[in-house]
């Protein structure tokens, strides 16, 4: 990616390493997994960072915010 070109979280590699480079250049400075656990209710791997967001890789491959995830 260069540098001015902006990248969508959908777009963003489907693979921890992917969503943390993601996350640092979103956020201007690290970001790090606070808890994984594997969510019944959304039937995937839920992901909670210190940015205070929970992610999730939805169905098609792709990052999403997940803001229900109880």
């Amino acid at each position: 990616m260069k540098e001015g070109e902006y990248q969508q979280l959908k777009d963003v590699t489907p693979n921890m390493s992917g969503l943390l480079l993601y996350l640092r250049r979103e956020n201007g400075g690290p970001v790090r997994e606070v808890k994984s656990y594997q969510s019944e209710k959304h039937g995937r791997e839920l992901h909670e960072m210190s940015d205070g967001l929970t992610y999730a890789l939805n169905d098609a491959g792709q990052w999403s915010i997940l803001l229900d995830q109880s």
